[in-house]
């Protein structure tokens, strides 16, 4: 039977159908890493004995299964009875991607993300690879780096250009850690979209990685953050809207319907659409596939284009770190679970930014990516917020572990971020200080020093 057409209302619901019950919220946990041929360096082909695609299928023995797309490997699956439980997937610069499985706590996320890594570490080590967890590319020029074969990124490689400076840098040149949490009903949604994208560049602060650009300081502590801001003002940034009275699912999606589109796939083809309308894909108008209905699978793709600080699908996406080690790839689901997941500890952090005004948000954005914790919002410097922030979630945890009836303690993964926020100290100001005394000017010990 035909599916029937989609209507904005189905739209709505495919965002509502998120909502559940907190027995059964999960934390998700995904994070990019660059690879490089520890002979030059340099980042890997696709092709070749050590190139990508010999990775890809030796993972295979650790019961990956392979996804193809016009005869090439371009991911990996795990999957339990049927349902997709965790990806590796490739990014348009041949990042490697864990989008790990939705888990009940953070020491299941540490020992999924373990196990990945030494997964990764045994097949790269035979191949003559190595990876790096940064948020931006220490030394290697745009043209320098291999792009993967995937028929969505030629669309976006071609689009970029024309609604950004730094669009192809996000796509080739830029790692991060991200976090995927639950809501229980729209207005805690509400609360927690409010919240945590107020206090994304915190977290962009705390996790800042990546003060080097092809071998030399760049000026920034975070130059992953800092491509956001001139990428694709359509669908980047702090989503105004979300703080004003009346948001809710149905505002986020007249805002994804707005949102200029990619791409459409029918069978292994990617349909160039960019820059045309979802709505009036909706409306059987589309210029690129005129007089054809989109499909729900269309609009979970579209989903995934946009990329604002904060994403909404079926949970919310926090998409402010930056690359960094595996202790730090823990640490950012722990922060967010602590503030989500208790109550009190939800309510304590909108305090800290709810008289914040959009002005604040959008200066306190930029300004992070070259102050770090030393930036200001409001009257505070964002150490002292961080501080509060860390220290909320902390608490968070403990009462997650009193409440729930045997959970292990989850506070140690916040360790370091405690350690970062009363030290007032980045990891990028760490590695500078690295650049400028022990390494000697040398940006390539970052491969030796931090590789995983």
């Amino acid at each position: 039977m035909a599916e029937a057409p989609l209507s904005r209302n189905d739209l709505v619901e495919a965002l509502s159908r998120g909502i559940k019950p907190r027995d059964q919220w999960r934390i998700g946990a995904e994070h990019e890493k660059f690879g490089f041929d520890r002979q030059t360096l340099r980042r890997p082909a696709y092709e070749g004995d050590n190139g990508i695609r010999a990775m890809l299928s030796g993972l295979t023995r650790f019961g990956w299964a392979e996804v193809l797309e016009g005869g090439h490997v371009i991911a990996l699956e795990r999957r339990n009875a049927e349902r997709l439980t965790a990806s590796i997937s490739l990014e348009p610069g041949g990042q490697f991607e864990l989008s790990g499985a939705p888990l009940k706590d953070i020491h299941d996320i540490c020992s999924e993300t373990g196990q990945h890594l030494m997964e990764v570490k045994q097949v790269a080590d035979q191949i003559g690879l190595g990876f790096l967890g940064l948020g931006f590319d220490p030394m290697w020029r745009r043209e320098d780096i291999p792009v993967m074969p995937k028929g969505r990124y030629d669309i976006m490689r071609a689009y970029m250009p024309k609604v950004g400076s730094l669009g192809l840098d996000m796509m080739l040149r830029t790692c991060t850690i991200q976090a995927n949490l639950d809501f229980d009903s729209e207005a805690d949604m509400v609360l927690k979209f409010r919240t945590s994208l107020a206090l994304q560049p915190i977290a962009t602060a705390l996790f800042a990685n990546s003060p080097f650009t092809e071998g030399r300081p760049n000026g920034f502590l975070s130059a992953r953050a800092n491509v956001w801001t001139d990428t694709d003002p359509d669908r980047t940034g702090m989503l105004d809207f979300v703080f004003q009275d009346g948001f809710g699912f149905e505002r986020y999606v007249d805002y994804a319907l707005d949102t200029p589109m990619y791409f459409a796939k029918r069978g292994e083809r990617y349909i160039d659409a960019s820059g045309q309308s979802f709505r009036d894909f909706l409306e059987r108008r589309l210029p690129a596939l005129p007089g054809e209905a989109p499909t729900k699978k269309d609009w979970a793709d579209h989903l995934t284009t946009l990329f604002p600080e904060v994403r909404l699908k079926s949970y919310l996406e926090m998409r402010g770190a930056d690359g960094g080690p595996w202790s730090r790839i823990c640490a950012l689901p722990a922060l967010w679970a602590g503030i989500f997941y208790d109550a009190p500890s939800l309510a304590a952090a909108w305090d800290l930014c709810k008289d914040w005004d959009i002005a604040d948000h959008e200066r306190l954005r930029r300004d992070v990516t070259r102050l770090g914790l030393k930036a200001e919002v409001a009257g505070r410097s964002v150490q002292d917020v961080a501080r509060d922030m860390v220290a909320i979630a902390k608490q968070g945890l403990k009462n997650r572990a009193r409440f729930s009836g045997g959970m292990v303690d989850e506070r140690g993964y916040l360790s370091e971020l405690e350690d970062i926020a009363d030290s007032g100290v980045t990891p990028a100001e760490r590695l500078l200080e690295l650049y400028n005394g022990a390494w000697q000017g040398d940006v390539k010990r970052v491969y030796a020093d931090f590789a995983y």
